[in-house]
């Protein structure tokens, strides 16, 4: 999802926005989205997860919740109904899998990777339940930082994407006017 930034720069430029776009993007209940993503963050940190135990998958779920919630507060911003679609998708997954987002084999075997035993957002389950939302395809090994990901996933890359984009395009070209045209 972090490739979404900049493809949504360089979209934003190459439609005719500004940088300075972006500094009037306005979202409400921002501290409840910087503190929903960064406990998702600390939960997933080596020094979190072995200490977590069986509260890893609630926390993971309320965490997600509070950030659904701070998304669809926001829906009038272009794109962000996109991200938070996503964000459903992948709550959705991560809830009928019990706290857990199901990776299937075969994305982790692209990857070359398993999943250890300590508290992951990932779980390997043979049949996971909503099986099209879960953790099914795999960015190739050579592209830098290659994880597995989902449907959810694609919407809010697609979603950051349009919400960079669209922003930048609001603040517009400069447009400079001619001293010789009548007004």
């Amino acid at each position: 999802m972090l490739y979404a930034i900049p493809i949504g720069l360089v979209l934003g430029v190459l439609l005719g926005g500004r940088m300075g776009g972006l500094a009037a993007l306005q979202f409400r209940w921002m501290p409840v989205i910087l503190g929903g993503l960064l406990i998702q963050v600390a939960l997933f940190s080596p020094a979190v997860t072995e200490r977590v135990g069986n509260l890893g998958p609630w926390i993971y779920v309320l965490s997600t919740g509070v950030v659904l919630a701070a998304l669809v507060a926001n829906w009038r911003t272009t794109g962000v109904l996109v991200v938070a679609a996503g964000a459903f998708s992948n709550m959705a997954a991560i809830v009928a899998n019990g706290g857990y987002m199901p990776a299937s084999a075969s994305a982790l075997a692209a990857l070359g990777r398993h999943l250890g035993t300590e508290y992951s957002n990932s779980a390997a389950l043979a049949n996971p339940n909503l099986a099209l939302f879960t953790d099914i395809f795999a960015l190739p090994r050579w592209v830098p930082a290659a994880n597995i990901f989902s449907v959810g996933d694609v919407l809010i890359g697609v979603g950051v994407v349009v919400v960079i984009a669209a922003a930048m395009r609001r603040g517009g070209p400069v447009r400079i006017a001619r001293a010789d045209t009548a007004a």
